[in-house]
């Protein structure tokens, strides 16, 4: 069943086309990955989806709801979260705090404080950072504070989450743990990702499908194997 229905989605700034008529489906329980190099509008269509940069044309449906044009905070109560490349987690609180916000801000907004907790705790349980919940999220490593990032999406009750960079910076090792724990959520959550990665390993082993893009422009689509043997693909990224 398809939970997201991108179609015909262009996107400028000033005399920059950053998307140029981009149309794809995820399926739902799914991992859609995002190929290409900076500035190939990745990010662009993440924020275009989650409702915080607005298209100049095309539509963005959510389980058929057209959601163009709705506030950031509507998208995400709706069921949409995502994380960000540079990480900013609210430095000066605990860590279960940042996820409480997060719980009380999300899908389940009429949440009580109690109910808040609770869902933050279970975010925490679920990332592998429940032994980090009474520490100040500042204090956090890199991998730790990507984790939270990712605690934070989960909180919001959202079934689509779009990771943008959640491996920049990791160490190999790192990277893997990451790789499990996307699997882990993916099917113990019954969760959609879509996700915007650099470590082609992790984007190549987590996808079932995968969308490569050139300066805004869609090239390929496919599976992790046909992206890979795919010549406009290889002559974009190896001349």
């Amino acid at each position: 069943m398809t939970i997201l229905d991108i179609q015909g989605v262009s996107k400028s700034f000033g005399g920059i086309k950053a998307l140029s008529n981009v149309s794809f489906t995820v399926d739902e329980g799914s991992i859609f990955g995002l190929m290409g190099a900076n500035g190939a509008g990745k990010t662009t269509l993440f924020g275009v989806i989650a409702g915080q940069i607005k298209p100049n044309t095309g539509s963005v449906a959510f389980r058929k709801q057209v959601i163009t044009g709705k506030r950031p905070d509507q998208i995400c109560r709706i069921g949409i979260s995502r994380t960000f490349q540079i990480v900013r987690p609210f430095a000066g609180i605990s860590v279960l705090d940042n996820v409480i916000v997060s719980a009380l801000y999300g899908a389940a907004a009429n949440n009580t404080h109690a109910e808040a907790r609770e869902a933050g705790l279970a975010a925490l349980e679920a990332v592998g950072l429940a032994d980090a919940a009474s520490q100040m999220a500042g204090e956090l490593t890199l991998s730790g504070q990507k984790r939270l990032e990712i605690a934070r999406a989960l909180a919001t009750g959202a079934e689509l989450v779009l990771l943008d960079e959640v491996m920049a910076g990791l160490t190999p090792t790192e990277i893997e743990r990451m790789v499990e724990t996307l699997s882990e959520l993916r099917h113990s959550r019954n969760l959609t990702f879509m996700l915007v990665e650099h470590v082609m390993g992790a984007l190549m082993q987590l996808s079932d499908r995968i969308l490569a893009l050139d300066h805004g422009v869609p090239i390929a689509i496919g599976t992790p194997t046909e992206i890979a043997e795919n010549e406009e693909v290889l002559k974009v990224y190896f001349g």
